[in-house]
């Protein structure tokens, strides 16, 4: 059977809008460059199709029935959402862009070595990477994919896993370069240790896989974001707990160094995360396909370094 049998031609709803808001039909035939019978046609035909009389018409002057007032309103409501999903396509869609939403640290520290990778194989597609500590809300905000971090459990999404994390204490090459002669595990408990806001409870778990018992809570500098964590142990600064999406890079490059083979896996994960029924789409199926692939090379990269450091 076919739907919306009952909407009226969008020239009517249009129509219908200018005079009520103008009440008047020689103005809402200026504005919309048509002749004021014109308008008046499409009036009728309106009040017709739902059976409604819209206006009450005065020799000089229109005025609005009460149920002409109530259909204004979702009349309104209506093409305003016409207007808004048009303006996206147009806007956006059409110059085929592709909005990323990423936490600041995982769009530093991981994306950003990447990203150009996926742009050289599709130079067509416009990539907008938005960093933000908030969940994205496909429905309000104009992401198409984000890649969030936790476990998974978000409703009325697309959800994957990309990769799980393995966390373990890291620190500068200067740092170490000072200290190797006496590393050990214990010496962490007399060592600057550098926070972020997930790590307390981490460092208690790897310090009971690592045999320590703690006397005392865990204590050091703070940091609200990753990013300014991992630049101050750059500087030298003491010891940070890495998690291999965000230093395996660094590690590789001899900017951090990873003293102890002891890691624990993490509570939380990444998830390439989109609307729902819009994975399939051309554009997120080809970012899908590109970074599934870049994160399985990204895990591989982690083993290998940790293999070979402990050979």
């Amino acid at each position: 059977m076919r739907k919306y049998n009952n909407i009226p031609p969008l020239r009517a709803l249009k129509a219908f809008e200018a005079s009520a808001r103008h009440l008047s039909f020689t103005k809402a035939a200026d504005e919309l460059f048509v002749t004021q019978a014109a308008i008046s046609h499409q009036i009728k035909s309106l009040e017709e199709k739902t059976k409604t009389q819209l206006f009450k018409r005065y020799n000089r002057s229109l005025q609005l029935t009460t149920t002409g007032q109530i259909y204004l309103l979702s009349i309104i409501e209506s093409l305003n959402q016409l207007e808004k999903s048009s303006k996206q396509l147009t806007g956006r869609n059409s110059r085929n862009t592709l909005s990323i939403s990423l936490l600041p640290s995982f769009a530093t520290k991981w994306m950003a070595q990447r990203i150009w990778k996926f742009q050289d194989k599709y130079p067509e597609i416009e990539v907008r990477i938005s960093a933000c500590d908030s969940l994205v809300d496909f429905d309000q905000d104009e992401s198409d994919i984000a890649i969030r971090y936790g476990r998974g459990d978000w409703e009325d999404v697309y959800s994957e896993l990309l990769f799980e994390e393995q966390i373990f204490p890291i620190c500068s090459r200067e740092t170490y370069e000072k200290i190797k002669k006496n590393i050990h595990p214990k010496l962490l408990l007399t060592e600057r240790l550098v926070l972020d806001d997930f790590s307390s409870d981490d460092w208690e778990t790897w310090f009971q896989k690592a045999g320590i018992k703690l006397n005392k809570p865990i204590r050091g500098t703070r940091f609200s974001h990753t990013v300014m964590m991992l630049e101050s142990i750059e500087n030298g600064h003491g010891f940070a707990l890495g998690r291999t999406p965000l230093v395996i890079d660094d590690l590789r490059r001899n900017i951090f160094y990873a003293p102890f083979n002891i890691n624990i896996a993490s509570d939380y994960a990444y998830y390439f995360v989109c609307k729902s029924g819009h994975e399939a789409t051309p554009q997120i199926a080809a970012f899908k396909e590109w970074i599934f692939s870049e994160a399985k090379r990204s895990i591989q990269q982690s083993i290998d370094f940790f293999n070979i450091k402990k050979d």
